[in-house]
Order: structure tokens, then sequence, then C-alpha cells
């Protein structure tokens, strides 16, 4: 957990700007506090080995979620980590027998439909985790299938789909290591293994997905390998995520730039993942104003003179798309 919150800086920046009426810099503080303790509750759940923990550890630089290196599944039952606004569910590892698995299944039916204090859901998103270096994923599928699919409620967008350890889908082979990404045949398999996975799930559930592939990373002493497509992680989870509560991200989610270099250019993830991140902000803070395109303006100086600019133009809800907001997160 951060001992900075950036939602302070937010919180100050509104109460020195003198270009507010009072009325509306309360209402904006209010909705600042409220989103302040807003809470996104994710379950994150897949097949013993996929890297469900190494996954946690990449995205939100939190290292409680032990990896597991022996055979014995590190994760046995579902285990709750709480940073400031995200609180994690890692769930355990299916594949371990008949009556382990009964268990970890009723266990994640009773999380996904267990209800919050105002009766709604509370997973925000299911996060599966699919092991890229097996070929047998018959158990993962029986999970998404059986288990997840039949239990989400009307809400399918809850579900994400992503493929981990893409630099071992080939043993190994066809990955630049000095580059940290796939060459062209190992890419062309991935891409493969994305449409195997979506027509298996559509013809089993009649649900359509859309997994993406990628690599956690791992460190290992001295031998190091960062993540690969975390970016587009992030930018496909935040997708899922209910728009008002995408900003809390900004809390939680790693500060290291090296995590978030490499990813397959097919979009401009990081302009997305800003993006989201201003509209769902400025849109909550400004609820019940009635100086939306000043109230975008003084957040979005935040994050430069482009945010800020945009941000009076069009009431804040695209401001800071391409300002400054880089430095702001270390990235």
């Amino acid at each position: 957990m951060s001992s900075l919150n950036v939602f302070d800086e937010f919180i100050r920046k509104i109460n020195s700007d003198s270009s507010l009426r009072e009325q509306d810099k309360a209402t904006v503080l209010r909705n600042l506090s409220t989103l302040k303790d807003t809470k996104v509750n994710i379950l994150i759940t897949g097949a013993t080995g996929a890297g469900k923990s190494s996954t946690i550890n990449a995205l939100f630089n939190f290292d409680k979620a032990k990896v597991g290196t022996g055979v014995d599944p590190e994760t046995m039952d579902i285990k709750k980590f709480e940073l400031d606004n995200i609180i994690l569910f890692d769930s355990p590892g299916l594949g371990d027998g008949k009556e382990a698995d009964r268990k970890h299944a009723k266990n994640i039916i009773n999380k996904l439909v267990e209800k919050d204090n105002n009766g709604d859901l509370l997973i925000d998103l299911v996060l599966v985790i699919l092991d890229g270096s097996s070929r047998d994923l018959g158990t993962s599928f029986e999970l998404i299938n059986n288990v997840i699919i039949p239990n989400l409620g009307d809400d399918k967008s809850r579900l994400l789909i992503a493929i981990n350890q893409a630099d071992m889908a080939m043993k190994g082979k066809y990955w630049n290591s000095e580059e940290n990404l796939p060459e062209p045949k190992l890419q062309e398999f991935l891409d493969e293994k994305v449409i195997s996975t979506q027509r298996r799930i559509k013809e089993a559930t009649g649900i359509d997905v859309e997994p993406i592939y990628y690599s956690a990373g791992y460190k290992d002493g001295d031998d190091e390998q960062q993540p690969y497509n975390l970016s587009k992680l992030l930018t496909f989870i935040l997708r899922h995520t209910k728009k008002e509560k995408r900003a809390v991200f900004m809390q939680d989610i790693n500060k290291k730039d090296e995590m978030w270099e490499k990813d397959d250019k097919l979009e401009d993830y990081q302009k997305e993942i800003k993006k989201s991140f201003m509209e769902s902000l400025v849109e909550s803070a400004s609820k019940g104003a009635a100086q939306g395109a000043n109230i975008g303006g003084a957040i979005g100086s935040l994050f430069g003179k482009t945010g800020e600019a945009l941000g009076r133009t069009v009431g804040g809800v695209v401001g800071g798309i391409v300002g400054g907001i880089s430095s702001f997160f270390g990235w």
C-alpha cells in the first residue's frame, strides 16, 4: 500500500482553485472523498502454475502474493489481499484432484454470487489466467464453461480471460530475450491460441470473449525478465471495469517504468489507460456540479497544459489524454 494517495492531490488542487464556486467545490470534494474510498474487487483464478500470483505482483508491485516454484500449489484457499483501493481475491488453482476441485469450485461460486452491503454483486471483475505454456487446457475450460460463466449473472462483461507465459508458449522457442518480445512465428502461434480459446468458449457457452496474451515476467535471484503486454492487460482490465470505478486503479498500479514498456503495439495502450483514468476521474468528481468544464480543467491541469485545455473545452471528459500524466504516475 502506498503512503501517498493520488486523490489527496486532486482534493488539494480543487481546494486551491479560485475559479470554482463554493457550492460546486463542495460537491466535487465530496465526490472525490467518495472516490478515494471506492473499492474494486477482483477475483483472479486459473489452473495451478498459470501465474496468478506473478500477475498480481507485476500489476500492483505487491509481493505479498507468494509465487509458487514447487510442485504443490501455493494458493490452497481463496486469499484476500487488500491494497488502497483494489481488493484481490486469489482463488485456488484447479487440477488438484476431484475432491479438491469440487471444494475450490464451490468457493469460487460462492464468491461470484456474494453481494456487498448495497445488495450489488461484490466481484467487479473475474480475471481467468490460462497457462500459455500448456497444451492441455481442459481443466481451465471446465472452470470457465461450467463454473464461472453459469454463475456470472447477467453481466458477462465481468469476465476477462488472459493467457500468461507467452514467452514459454513454444517451450521458450522464438522468444527474443534481448528485446523481450515474441518473434513472428511465436506471435502467430499465440494469435492462433487466442482464436482457439475464443472459439472453444463460444461453442460451449454461446458467450463471446476476447482473450489476450501476455507474460507477467519473473525474478529469480539475479535472473529477471520484465513483463510483456502488461499495458494491454491493464487496458483490458479497465475496459471490463465499470467506468465510475476505473480511476481508483491509479492509486495501486505498479509505478515502475520498465513494467509497461513492451507490448504488441497493436494499439496505444498507455494512451487509452490515461484517457480511461481521466474520463473516470472527471466524470466521478464533477457529478452534480454545474461547472463541469472548470472542474475538468482544474483536475486536468495536474496532467499538464494539454490536460487543462482539453478539460476546460469538453468538461474534462477527455482532458489530459496526452498531457503530463506520464510523469505523474512515473510512466
